[in-house]
């Protein structure tokens, strides 16, 4: 047993997608989304909460069909065009479905139907694929999780978890009653409600042994089930035809090394952390010996990993913090989320596609999905996937070179993406994502996340500097970008301090160089977090020698709504700073925002008046400002996203039109012209459109680059999406 250094060895990955495609192997992009509030019915709230947790697909490959828990339903979703994916309807159940297993032309629904913890119970339902109606239902006796159909169509598994109430006695157990395996046999894809049988668990476990809470069921080619039971911490191997228990053995726990284990406003892989629980969620079959978990850990462990076992339990590969170290060199890592459960390995997938055995980790706080490829020994990282929000669950489609995953968080209620079916084709050619990753320090990758602003570096066409937002509070970090490469590299994350220590209350969202070798930053204040709206100057080793609040004439109005970007006009004593305010304070007319000016040497203040564009919904206002040649260039944009986004551009004003008048006069209104519609760029990747385009900076060549903000992974995919746009003289 041992690990890989899977940052490397993506990285490796990423660097052999860009070969010419007479060498290239074949690769995973995504090639749509589908927001399942798409299937809402006409007479529907189309604000429902709705979500895509497990998901599974017609044998000819043409229907996925996903559970939709808060909808008490099922959706379809027809991807004959799986670049085109349509709305299938839904079908509607008295009870919350929990599992769907396709097998012929039926799909089989776990459907809980349950009164209380106390008094679980359910069925399974048998939906007609092509008339959309119910044909059967069979009494399962408890709360359905995991439905699973043998290779062979004969036989149904369904995990009977009972779960316990995690806010009674701390949810610790146990709590009855104990849960157990449901075998039915099938035919035609229908179950015999008769054949039910159940297959007792209890004593098989070290922990609560008389509490089993089966999680997730599997089949192999021998009509063998693996089955875990996740709080318990342990496997057990069941003979479908028989209906018996042929193994069982404990999950068993991991050392980990070098992982974040606080939630602090910092990435921080310094921490280990020994005999930590697996606590298995999904689990497949590699073959007909070899099974791998997804060590999700929702009970006392999380050992944020994956570990592939034989089935006498065995282990023989773990992946340790190999998997996180991969997630947050891409800018994934949840740091607001993480804690015991990291990255939270959660759903699995395992498929053939052409000769390559293959499997799939998802990644329920980190947003993102882990191809792997069996190779009987260690597993070899092939790619990370970006999904939505959450991925549950995945179906894999070999014979069309495709994989889907179900994305189960809708953020409707705060005006965030909606859930999404993500769709992936494999095939010839690049690697779509990352657009951006960060370089190793003695093996552990730097981290990024919450990139907020954008400046390029004098005389060196490629290299780049951002800042962090107040997502990493406790973090403020000034990051070099070197976008020469493909994916761009972060190279260097440079603190900034305050009396030597992290410099704590900043909401880091512009920079610009101070032609001595340091850096002005812009700082959004926030009342509700005593954050100040401040300039501040930053020498070269990232000290901060110099706070400048705003003054009182715009102190007066402020909201929290403030610096977005911060660009420079001149040198030395001529240089003048200019600030892009992203929305109107209290003083302005609706429709303009202040670009406000401070000359350092005279310190004297000023500003101009920017007309936005309208909006139906939302909000419009300014994300950064970057001077280049006789321009400065502007991102406005709204707070919309996914098919609601309608503003994300780039216009120029003419430097002649920047002339301040004094703070608290009538501001004189500059001219803008737009540049480039960001729409397209951000639709580029197959995912839905992100609302946060917050920088931009035009290199020593000429060259544009725009970066997103991913929050940090908080309420977010997690996304960063880095990209050029190509000379900004020639346009």
């Amino acid at each position: 047993m041992k690990t890989i250094s899977i940052s490397a060895a993506l990285l490796t990955a990423l660097a052999a997608s860009t070969v010419s495609p007479a060498q290239a192997e074949p690769v995973f992009n995504r090639v749509a989304s589908f927001a399942v509030a798409g299937n809402l019915p006409s007479d529907k709230d189309q604000k429902s909460v709705t979500s895509a947790e497990i998901i599974t697909a017609t044998p000819d490959g043409m229907t996925l069909i996903y559970s939709d828990s808060p909808l008490n339903a099922i959706g379809f979703i027809d991807i004959t065009d799986a670049k085109a994916p349509k709305a299938g309807g839904i079908v509607a159940f008295d009870g919350e479905p929990t599992s769907v297993a396709a097998v012929g032309a039926k799909v089989l629904v776990g459907v809980n139907t349950s009164e209380s913890f106390v008094k679980p119970s359910g069925v399974l339902a048998t939906v007609d694929v092509a008339s959309r109606k119910v044909d059967a239902t069979c009494d399962i006796g408890g709360q359905p999780d995991s439905v699973g159909v043998s290779k062979d169509g004969l036989f149904a598994a369904i995990a009977i978890e009972n779960e316990r109430d995690e806010d009674l006695n701390d949810g610790q157990m146990p709590q009855l009653p104990a849960g157990d395996l449901v075998i039915v046999s099938l035919k035609d894809g229908s179950p015999d409600c008769a054949s039910i049988k159940h297959v007792s668990l209890t004593g098989l476990a070290d922990i609560a042994g008389d509490d089993p809470e089966p999680e997730f069921v599997a089949f192999n080619g021998l009509g063998e089930i693996a089955l875990t039971l996740q709080e318990n911490n342990t496997i057990v191997i069941i003979d479908a035809a028989t209906a018996t228990v042929k193994a069982h053995f404990s999950a068993g726990t991991v050392d980990l090394k070098a992982v974040d284990s606080k939630r602090d406003g910092a990435l921080s892989f310094t921490t280990d952390l020994d005999a930590v629980k697996r606590e298995p969620d999904a689990v497949k079959w590699l073959d007909d010996n070899r099974l791998v978990i997804a060590n999700e850990g929702d009970y006392e462990g999380g050992s944020r990993g994956f570990t592939i076992f034989d089935k006498a339990g065995k282990v023989l590969f773990e992946s340790g913090s190999s998997f996180e170290h991969a997630v947050a060199a891409i800018g994934h890592y949840p740091e607001k989320r993480s804690a015991a459960k990291g990255v939270e390995p959660e759903g699995l997938e395992a498929a053939t596609f052409g000769e390559d055995k293959l499997f799939f980790v998802l990644a329920e706080r980190a947003s993102v999905v882990g191809v792997y490829k069996d190779t009987g020994a260690d597993p070899e990282l092939l790619q990370l996937l970006p999904s939505g929000i959450s991925p549950e669950g995945a179906v894999a489609i070999p014979a069309r070179n495709l994989l889907a995953t179900a994305n189960e968080v809708d953020l409707v209620e705060d005006g965030g993406a909606r859930s999404h079916v993500m769709i992936y084709e494999r095939a010839e050619g690049e690697v779509a994502y990352p657009q951006i990753v960060s370089a190793q320090t003695d093996g552990i990758p730097l981290g990024f996340g919450a990139l907020s602003g954008l400046s390029a570096i004098k005389d060196q066409p490629g290299m780049l500097h951002a800042v962090n937002d107040s997502v990493y509070a406790s973090q403020p970090r000034i990051f070099t970008i070197d976008a020469t490469q493909k994916p761009a590299m972060v190279t260097e994350a440079l603190a900034i301090t305050r009396d030597g220590q992290p410099a704590q209350k900043l909401d880091i969202e512009g920079i610009t160089e101070d032609g001595e070798g340091g850096f002005w930053l812009a700082s959004e204040g926030n009342a509700d977090k005593l954050y100040s709206h401040a300039i501040l100057h930053v020498n070269a080793k990232g000290a901060i020698k110099a706070e400048i609040a705003i003054p009182e004439e715009m102190r007066a109005h402020e909201i929290r709504f403030g610096f977005e970007g911060i660009t420079s006009v001149g040198e030395g004593d001529d240089m003048t700073l200019w600030m892009a305010v992203q929305r109107e304070w209290k003083d302005d007319e609706k429709g303009f925002v202040k670009l406000v000016s401070y000359k350092p040497s005279s310190k004297e203040w000023g500003a101009v008046r920017y007309p936005l564009e309208k909006t139906q919904e939302g909000w419009v206002g300014l994300s950064e400002i970057t001077v280049h040649g006789d321009h400065a260039y502007v991102i406005e944009r709204d707070n919309l996203i996914g098919d609601a986004a309608r503003l994300k551009k780039i216009y120029r004003v003419a430097l002649a039109e920047l002339k301040p008048a004094k703070l608290g006069a009538d501001l004189p209104v500059v001219k803008k012209e737009e540049v480039r519609d960001l729409l397209p760029d951000l639709k580029k990747t197959g995912g839905y459109v992100v609302d946060k385009v917050e920088g931009f900076a035009i290199d020593a060549a000429g060259i544009g680059y725009v970066v997103t903000d991913n929050d940090g992974v908080d309420d977010s995919s997690g996304e960063t999406l880095f990209f050029p746009i190509g000379n900004m003289d020639a346009m």
